[in-house]
């Protein structure tokens, strides 16, 4: 018996996304002759699996040091070795994921109540990469080293006919030369598809614009707004779009981001405002803000507020129509004292955030059809 480890899954209890090497392994192992096991809990007995393979994806998912200590453990993912993880072997890469590792995880969580729409990651997507690797060189991202957009794995691969949408995980498809006749392939199976993650709006054309957006495409599109510095390019981007099409897209805005270490109080103002500028800029264009936290912001003295403004952006039933101020008060009157001392922290240090604070986006940010 082989035992397949997500260590994301054991770790964060909230995440509810298959791993994609995790479900290659159990593929290939299974092809070899092997009985495969997904282990959701680092108290079963480990020592009656011949091999177990532990993945993770994030840097801070914790794993217990005499898990990682047993002979039979092998690790691999981003979240060991971030940007020099190394590759699956090619056979293991061009398996065909086995989308049954997780049915007994799943139907675990059917039994204890969870909703299909929380259990929609595992039961409905193909899951896999049309194009990996990205040219851009951002430090904070485990692409940094890369020079360029190639192409991973033939949509075949990984696409399940059975499985009703399909889910692709490419670094930035919008990058690679030849995404034309890859997203042409998309549109053809006539199934719902996303990009998990944010499409490079910086790389955007009118052509592919009306593809994207004539496509039929799985909820938000969403794009990447990282860096204030882009704001111009962005802004002309966006309205590129918005003379295409009305339909509602989202942008991840990252935050808290430190790569100097940077502890004075001058740079963590600029940072947070850097994160309200770019959501006024998305208002603008009614596209919505999704707020991405940086690791870095853990080591900030206002690492509540960051906390507190992802709480509040992140639902757009309360961004559309109360300010950040409105939904510390609400919080406060709800019994949660933690809110209201950060924004205590933060506007006693910067009040010329306070026109951030009290900014209420109805009127800008709509649904649109």
């Amino acid at each position: 018996m082989i035992g397949i480890i997500d260590a994301d899954l054991i770790t964060r209890k909230k995440h509810r996304f298959p791993n994609l090497a995790s479900m290659k392994i159990s593929g290939y192992c299974k092809a070899q002759g092997h009985d495969t096991r997904l282990i959701t809990s680092y108290e079963e007995d480990l020592a009656a699996y011949e091999k177990i393979y532990i993945s993770k994806v994030f840097t801070n998912t914790e794993i217990p040091e005499d898990v990682l200590r047993l002979e039979t453990v092998t690790c691999g993912g981003t979240g060991f070795y971030f940007n020099k993880a190394p590759a699956l072997p090619p056979e293991i890469e061009h398996t065909r994921p086995d989308y049954s590792l997780y049915d007994g995880f799943v139907e675990k969580l059917r039994a204890a109540g969870s909703k299909p729409s929380e259990l929609k990651s595992y039961t409905d997507y193909s899951i896999g990469y049309l194009t990996r690797k990205c040219f851009r060189g951002c430090k904070f991202c485990v692409n940094q080293d890369y020079k360029a957009v190639e192409a991973a794995s033939p949509l075949e691969e990984f696409l399940e006919q059975d499985r009703k949408k399909i889910c692709l995980l490419d670094d930035n498809f919008l990058g690679f030369r030849g995404w034309e006749p890859l997203l042409d392939q998309l549109i053809q199976t006539e199934k719902p598809f996303k990009f998990m993650q944010g499409l490079d709006e910086r790389l955007l054309t009118p052509k592919k614009i009306e593809k994207l957006f004539s496509a039929k495409y799985d909820g938000e599109m969403t794009f990447a707004f990282d860096d204030i510095a882009d704001a111009k390019l962005i802004e002309e981007k966006l309205d590129m779009i918005r003379k295409y099409s009305n339909r509602e897209i989202k942008f991840y805005i990252l935050s808290g981001y430190n790569p100097k270490n940077d502890q004075s109080a001058e740079f963590w103002k600029n940072n947070l405002v850097s994160v309200f500028e770019r959501m006024n800029i998305l208002a603008k264009y009614k596209a919505l803000p999704y707020i991405m936290r940086h690791e870095d912001y853990e080591r900030s003295p206002y690492k509540g507020i960051y906390i507190t403004i992802g709480r509040w952006a992140n639902q757009p039933g309360f961004y559309r129509n109360i300010s950040l101020n409105q939904f510390i008060d609400k919080a406060t009157a709800a019994g949660e004292k933690a809110p209201g001392k950060y924004r205590e922290k933060t506007l006693g240090d910067f009040p010329e955030l306070e026109k951030y604070f009290s900014k209420v986006y109805e009127k800008e940010v709509q649904l649109i059809g």
